[in-house]
């Protein structure tokens, strides 16, 4: 059961993390600490997709899951059941790059809008 919770927990910081990558510029333009941590994310996010490794998120969240007792039909509650179908979206690997580079982007012309402005 214990583990069970923490790799829900897993999951759940894994989407705020994700979300955190798509709009953290529009907080990064504010505080200076958030841009650099955003920044960083990205660029880890854009070095994962070059080298196909997997996000540690995800590897901590498989190694509880396999530490988890008891079988179900899909691992953790209904809610997590279908956060994990936004986090893990099945889709080609040439397809998450491309989304990965746009998303980088993008947050490059927030952050250089910012500074012209």
């Amino acid at each position: 059961m214990l583990f069970r919770v923490l790799a829900d927990i897993v999951v759940v910081v894994h989407l705020i993390w994700i979300v955190f990558l798509i709009f953290g510029a529009l907080f990064g333009r504010r505080y200076k600490t958030v841009k650099y941590i955003h920044i960083g994310g990205l660029s880890f996010a854009l070095v994962i997709q070059a080298v196909d490794w997997y996000c540690p998120l995800t590897h901590l969240e498989i190694w509880l899951r396999t530490r988890q007792c008891t079988p179900e039909p899909y691992a953790g509650s209904f809610i997590i059941h279908y956060l994990e179908k936004i986090i893990y979206v099945e889709a080609k690997r040439w397809v998450i790059v491309i989304l990965t580079l746009m998303l980088c982007l993008f947050n490059v012309w927030i952050y250089k809008k910012q500074s012209n402005g």
